[in-house]
């Protein structure tokens, strides 16, 4: 077992964990403790209570408390009820309620350090049961007014793989999975740092779900930290499941479509943002690590772009902003050049378009809105199918659609290939929770290209950039190096120059500006 060195990063903040039971005191026979433990929790059938009897006495000496599938019952027979029946041998009934037993419980909590390696204090009834429901085992000893919390917590679970949701062809395999403290140490195994903090809050009072607030001291910025932990220890609702709880109740711009909080399933990248200054958000049960503050730019960054050579990173980058602005414009421009601006394009092609459209008795808008909406649903369907036959039916699903609705007249040739291209280039952007607004936002951009034709989506883009620029990521600018332009950062946002040239870190970090290299 390993011996845990810092109290701030398993203890989780005591004033958010059961305060209904944090006034009642461990007493000083297993008795009432077990009593007060059956009263509050139920005859549960997962609850075990091992008792142990004083030597040749029917009055029980010490008592084992744990969840069975959440605590490792090897250890539990093997060391501490070993330890337990070992030093109750001998031991005579103390007879008395009120007796202490302060030398043997020194010996026997230094004998089961030994073996367990990780053994706490416990003085009230709230921090028990926050041992307890966590999967540790606690240990009750008879005449005494306190417990003693062994953490042995083990249970299944998916053991650590590559992410099927951020894939990359150069650089680590290795994904995030459910467990908090394996995805902590997969983050520890790359900063071996000192400075590296972490900080864990219970919240959610029916799940009392572990939240680790992960920084780098001295890199990190204190108001960051305090606007991360002040909103984290601000949160009061019943459950928290999934890490997108904590994302939707600490991000800024709630109103707004762009995340403003960056979500991800790499150590990797998790690593290197803490390097840049970045606040790290761990939920126990969820792969999805959350990462504070965040930029519009960096949802077009990926990993594997510090992994080859930059040339190859910029090209790449720079595709995938074209391709946003691909998959965000090219409807809205066909439809607006095919209403209102059809002497811009050549007569070839005007020519060819009037063809295909000659039988098609709908507009352009409705045309696009059609298969925007069809698209869609085969795309969610293809997500909720099981995956053997998902890709299958959303892919099949398209070709045929599209091919049956050409040959029946209902919409043009032309408009099947925009909205493929479209569609594609969704599929570009790194970050799935930018893809998102880029698909809601196409529908607003078809209705105004409809109306207004390029006035109006010149208009809805100058209202588009406003918003961007008026959005904050944790007191960041969301749209910062571009705007405010800060010359120091753009070695890395829209082009990714070499490393030799990247000596300094971003503005984002207490080190901002100094002379040192922002990536390992």
């Amino acid at each position: 077992m390993e011996r845990k060195t810092s109290p701030q990063s398993r203890q989780p903040d005591k004033s958010q964990v059961y305060p209904e039971y944090a006034h009642i005191p461990i007493r000083r026979t297993i008795e009432k403790n077990v009593e007060q433990l059956r009263h509050d929790l139920g005859e549960s059938d997962d609850v075990i209570v091992r008792e142990i009897p004083y030597d040749g006495k029917n009055t029980f000496a010490a008592a084992v408390v744990y969840i069975d599938g959440m605590s490792d019952s090897v250890i539990i027979n093997q060391y501490i009820l070993d330890v337990l029946i070992g030093n109750m041998r001998g031991i005579h009934d103390p007879g008395l309620e009120d007796r202490p037993l302060e030398g043997d419980q020194t010996a026997l909590a230094r004998e089961l350090l030994i073996g367990v390696g990780s053994i706490r204090t416990v003085s009230d009834m709230g921090s028990f049961y926050r041992c307890l429901l966590s999967g540790e085992a606690v240990i009750l000893l008879e005449g005494s007014d306190c417990a003693y919390s062994a953490d042995i917590r083990q249970w299944k679970s998916r053991d650590i793989s590559e992410s099927t949701n951020q894939t990359s062809i150069r650089g680590p395999r290795e994904s995030f999975n459910e467990t908090l403290r394996t995805n902590t140490a997969l983050v520890r195994r790359k900063i071996k740092d000192p400075r590296l903090r972490l900080e864990t809050y219970a919240i959610g009072t029916v799940t009392k779900t572990d939240v680790t607030m992960m920084y780098i001291k001295g890199i990190a910025k204190t108001s960051v930290i305090d606007t991360a932990r002040s909103r984290l220890k601000a949160i009061q609702i019943d459950s928290i499941l999934d890490s997108g709880y904590i994302e939707e109740l600490v991000e800024d711009g709630k109103y707004s479509v762009f995340p403003t909080v960056y979500n991800t399933e790499l150590p990797d990248s998790v690593a290197s943002q803490l390097l840049e200054g970045k606040v790290a958000i761990l939920v126990d049960g969820t792969p999805n690590v959350l990462l504070v503050p965040t930029q519009f730019v960096s949802f077009f960054q990926s990993t594997e772009d510090y992994y080859q050579r930059s040339i190859y990173a910029s090209l790449l980058r720079l595709l995938r902003f074209m391709s946003f602005f691909i998959s965000l414009l090219f409807p809205s421009l066909y439809i607006a050049i095919t209403t209102f601006h059809r002497d811009m394009l050549p007569t070839s092609l005007l020519i060819s378009l009037a063809a295909q459209r000659e039988g098609v008795p709908f507009p352009a808008f409705v045309e696009a809105f059609a298969m925007e909406v069809t698209f869609e649903i085969l795309r969610e369907a293809g997500l909720r199918m099981p995956r053997a036959i998902g890709q299958a039916v959303s892919v099949v699903g398209t070709l045929v659609i599209g091919q049956a609705a050409v040959e029946a007249g209902i919409v043009s040739a032309a408009m099947v290939i925009v909205v493929a291209v479209t569609a594609i280039s969704t599929f570009t952007v790194p970050a799935y929770s930018m893809s998102i607004p880029v698909r809601i936002l196409r529908f607003v951009f078809m209705m105004v290209a409809a109306s207004f034709g390029l006035f109006g989506i010149i208009m809805a883009f100058f209202v588009l950039l406003l918003h961007l620029c008026s959005l904050r990521s944790f007191g960041e600018a969301y749209m910062a190096p571009i705007s405010p332009l800060e010359s120091v950062e753009m070695d890395d946002s829209l082009l990714r120059l070499p490393r030799w040239l990247q000596f300094k870190r971003p503005k984002t970090s207490v080190a901002g500006g100094s002379e040192r290299l922002r990536r390992p």
